[in-house]
């Protein structure tokens, strides 16, 4: 099978500078992949050349993330509302009229914003342990919600452990059952950012503000049921964030939605991605 190049671009968002990683033909449908916290578009390298050959594939890393800028906190608001801001005017810059969306973590709020705001550009979605419902929230969250619901310092505090080493590799370990799967540069590399001057106190921002997308949790729904959108709901079941849970809710609002579930953890692209690749090549050949 021919090669296809992946080439590594930037482009201006809402003034911010945005990298992405763009590969296929211009010509073939697009899918537009979100990443999560606290990673970036790198999560995609090994799922974009199985996309490639049928696909258009756009992966940018969000603001705050990777290799997008990461303005300040007097510069720039963290909240997802801002997110999806800058991620509208991205699509708008790169004229993306039509495509599908492939969401993870919290590039789930992200994307789904931008489905309430663009409901004719909208082809369908993946949610590969992104979460739209109060089922899917598992005990991990316990301490992030004692800080929604006192907003103090002290329980803000708490949860800086979210943005350490040991935190991380509970995220990229629990569940897996091969730990040789895992590449140690993912990790490296979302450290190497979590670890840049003030990127503690953004994500502190973001985990804040994480309690808004739940209140959107209703409308999500409810676009799910209007619109009956082609879906198909990968998940890692041994999660310990989003909980399989959260998975089988879609088929709620969503019916005919496809799930599929893994035996693994949160970034079950580094164990599964073949599985997934394959999937997804599956499914958007029956609706494009």
């Amino acid at each position: 099978m021919k090669n296809i190049n992946i080439y590594y671009r930037k482009v201006k968002a809402a003034g911010q500078t945005i990298f992405y990683r763009e590969s296929g033909n211009q010509g073939d449908p697009v899918i537009l992949l979100l990443h999560g916290y606290p990673t970036s578009s790198h999560m995609f390298r090994n799922l974009i050349p199985i996309l490639n050959t049928h696909y258009h594939v756009i992966a940018p890393d969000l603001p705050g993330f990777g290799f997008s800028t990461s303005p300040s906190r007097e510069e720039f608001e963290y909240t997802f509302a801002n997110l999806t801001h800058v991620m509208q005017d991205f699509i708008d810059v790169m004229k993306l009229n039509k495509f599908a969306l492939y969401v993870f973590d919290y590039g789930a709020p992200t994307g789904f914003r931008l489905m309430l705001n663009n409901p004719g550009r909208i082809t369908g979605f993946i949610s590969q342990n992104g979460n739209a419902y109060l089922e899917g929230l598992g005990a991990a969250w316990d301490p992030v919600k004692k800080y929604w619901a006192s907003n103090s310092q002290e329980d803000r505090n708490a949860l800086r452990g979210f943005v350490k080493q040991e935190e991380l590799r509970f995220q990229y370990f629990t569940g897996v059952n091969n730990s040789e799967l895992i590449a140690p540069e993912t990790y490296t590399l979302d450290q190497y950012f979590l670890d840049q001057p003030e990127s503690d106190e953004k994500q502190l921002d973001l985990i804040g503000d994480y309690k808004n997308n739940i209140a959107l949790y209703p409308s999500f729904q409810e676009y799910f049921r209007k619109h009956q959108l082609p879906a198909l709901i990968l998940w890692g079941n041994k999660d310990p964030y989003f909980l399989p849970a959260g998975a089988a809710a879609y088929q709620k609002d969503l019916p005919s939605a496809t799930i599929r579930f893994y035996d693994t953890g949160h970034f079950a692209l580094e164990t599964h991605v073949t599985e997934i690749g394959e999937e997804i090549l599956e499914f958007y050949a029956k609706i494009r």
